[in-house]
């Protein structure tokens, strides 16, 4: 590798895209969202500029977020916002092509997997790697991943919850689910809906997630008041809602959720079982920030979960510092071009 390769790990997630250079950090973090014209199919923004178009477009714009539970959904549209996220992390002047990591969810295909290579390529990476998200992830939370030592890493995103175990540098169980950040912000909504007759957006429901939101019911109950549309009148109303009633609205997404972490558990061997009792749940991805979710995964299993530091950065942070070790994680590393 000469002297001037660039480097970006690239953490492509479903509601985020975060791109991290080693010796900097996380330099970037904005919606994957893409807002294309209609008229002549031009993209017109990427990123937080897109994301506050959302909802609020004239008809002739829309705003596209390409990747579904994960996945590319819309090839064209990824690339053209891999492309942007690239040269807004390396700078305009930077001539040089970079060595690209990009994080994949653990189930995905290899179809799949090297439609994400090839759009990195597409878009300017002089090499691209894809490494499943799980690994990133507990990298990034300083896990030792090639002891030969069971560690279970549960990483909650925006359109995935992946849960796997992981040992010797490898994954001996895993589960990805597509229910997560969204699902919880859906199932608000509806139950902003049905209760308050209230039609809220996509942002106020992620609002009232990050304020009042809880995995378990608290004593000490915060409360939010809510603006939204009336259903039957039309017009612009509020409402209060409060944090166990939200944790009510939120019970079955977390229950999907708890239930992929006991699958996992169940079908990993007696003695990875016995390490993570001892070291304990890590858990990563902005959607594990809910309050007490760990609580709740303890509650429910009976293991000690623990939230990773910067738990929303973990995967990031995970492909930079596979991207500085290529050869410590090459068996971790799947394909490359």
């Amino acid at each position: 590798m000469g002297i001037f390769s660039k480097k970006l790990g690239i953490d492509l997630g479903t509601a985020n895209t975060l791109v991290y250079v080693p010796d900097k950090g996380i330099v970037l973090n904005e919606p994957s969202v893409v807002a294309v014209s209609e008229l002549d199919n031009k993209i017109m923004a990427v990123g937080i500029e897109a994301k506050n178009m959302i909802g609020k477009t004239p008809d002739n714009i829309t705003a596209y977020r390409p990747m579904k539970d994960g996945v590319i959904a819309d090839y064209r549209v990824t690339e053209a916002m891999l492309r942007y996220y690239m040269r807004k992390a390396l700078g305009s002047w930077n001539l040089w092509k970079p060595d690209v990591m990009v994080s994949v969810p653990a189930g995905v295909t290899s179809t799949e997997k090297r439609a994400v290579v090839e759009a990195a390529i597409n878009a300017g990476a002089k090499n691209a790697y894809v490494v499943k998200e799980p690994i990133l992830a507990a990298i990034g939370a300083g896990i030792p991943i090639h002891e030969a030592k069971g560690n279970m890493i549960v990483d909650i995103g925006g359109g995935t919850t992946d849960v796997a175990v992981i040992s010797l540098g490898g994954i001996v169980s895993s589960i990805s689910v597509k229910c997560a950040g969204n699902s919880i912000d859906s199932a608000i909504a509806d139950y902003i809906k049905k209760t308050f007759n209230l039609s809220i957006g996509d942002k106020m429901a992620e609002d009232i997630k990050i304020n009042i939101g809880s995995a378990v019911p608290v004593e000490e109950e915060i409360s939010m008041i809510i603006k939204g549309r009336d259903f039957v009148t039309g017009l612009p109303r509020t409402a209060e809602v409060k944090t166990n009633e939200i944790v009510k609205a939120i019970s079955k997404e977390l229950k999907d959720m708890i239930k992929a972490i006991k699958d996992v558990l169940q079908e990993t061997p007696p003695e990875l079982s016995a390490d993570i009792i001892d070291s304990g749940i890590i858990m990563t991805g902005g959607s594990s920030e809910l309050r007490n979710f760990p609580e709740l995964v303890f509650r429910r299993t009976g293991v000690k979960a623990s939230l990773a530091d910067e738990a929303i950065f973990c995967v990031a942070k995970g492909t930079g510092i596979a991207l500085e070790h290529l050869d410590t994680y090459k068996k971790s590393i799947v394909a490359k071009r």
